[in-house]
């Protein structure tokens, strides 16, 4: 079995998970491949020694790969999703944040629920992606230009407001007077368009959500529409440029410039590891504490 490791290091949180995935694996002669600069950090903090063979953006995941494991959080995971990209190898999040949708494994019990992995004693569910093309072409997001979570406009450098003017399927649908815009998926529900005031959607579910930031107009409410709609944005503002965010990646954009916003044609695979599930998640993170039954 070949196992991918990405992740961030957070030395309180993310040290005693790094060294008991390490070591479970190792005793269960598991390969593991690790991305070249999170392995570069575990030598300097000397958190390892052996040597590994290593990945990079560059390179991309093959299906000699049984997943990708990302440790951290689900800001993690969606950094971790761009190396997967359209390999269709599946995503695990070991969870080191507080709140994570995304990273199902909680650090009390990694053990059990990676030994799950090695008896290949697991679902995927396929997650929406969004793409993203701008005119004129925007150079940052020419090789990864699509997002997990959301694809967001905003304001950049003023506290005056931006108007998006918004089309679905080439029909008008508002030009929302905002600090933004947030065209989001079924995963990205519960990230910020949930705390825009957006809905909360199942991962299966095939719509989206377009969620204005902030909006001047009170009557702007967040809509959900179907995810084979295509989105058309074109921003003006007082500035001369605003921003476009796919996930973590950002970059500037000239005013009066076309977005064209519609999903993918592949997916994300995430691992479900057993008794993990989303409403768990829901339960336990989000709307009524935690799962008392557990």
């Amino acid at each position: 079995m070949k196992i991918a490791i990405y992740g961030q290091y957070y030395q309180n949180s993310t040290e005693p998970i790094i060294k008991d995935i390490f070591s479970f694996f190792n005793s269960n002669n598991v390969e593991m491949v690790i991305e070249e600069n999170f392995l570069k950090m575990l030598y300097e903090k000397q958190l390892i020694k052996k040597e590994y063979k290593t990945f990079s953006p560059s390179t991309a995941l093959d299906n000699s790969f049984e997943m990708l494991i990302s440790i951290g959080g689900d800001g993690t995971i969606l950094r971790a999703a761009a190396f997967v990209r359209n390999s269709g190898v599946p995503l695990l999040g070991i969870n080191a944040g507080r709140l994570g949708f995304l990273a199902k494994v909680q650090k009390e019990n990694i053990e059990s629920l990676l030994q799950f992995v090695i008896d290949q004693n697991y679902t995927t569910s396929e997650r929406t992606l969004l793409g993203l093309n701008s005119e004129p072409k925007n150079d940052a997001f020419e090789e990864l230009n699509f997002a997990m979570n959301e694809v967001t406009v905003s304001r950049k450098d003023t506290t005056s407001m931006i108007t998006v003017e918004t089309y679905l399927n080439n029909e008008y649908l508002n030009s929302y007077w905002a600090d933004g815009l947030i065209i989001s998926t079924p995963t990205g529900s519960t990230g910020y368009s949930l705390s825009c005031g957006g809905p909360i959607l199942t991962p299966d579910v095939k719509s989206l959500v377009i969620t204005p930031i902030a909006p001047h107009n009170l009557t702007a409410r967040p809509l959900v529409i179907p995810d084979d709609t295509e989105i058309t944005l074109r921003v003006t503002g007082r500035e001369d440029q605003y921003l476009v965010s796919l996930d973590s990646r950002i970059s500037s954009v000239k005013n009066e410039s076309i977005l064209k916003i519609k999903k993918t044609d592949y997916k994300i695979k995430m691992v479900e590891i057993p008794g993990e599930t989303f409403l768990k998640t829901l339960r336990n993170k989000l709307l009524w504490g935690e799962d008392k039954r557990n």
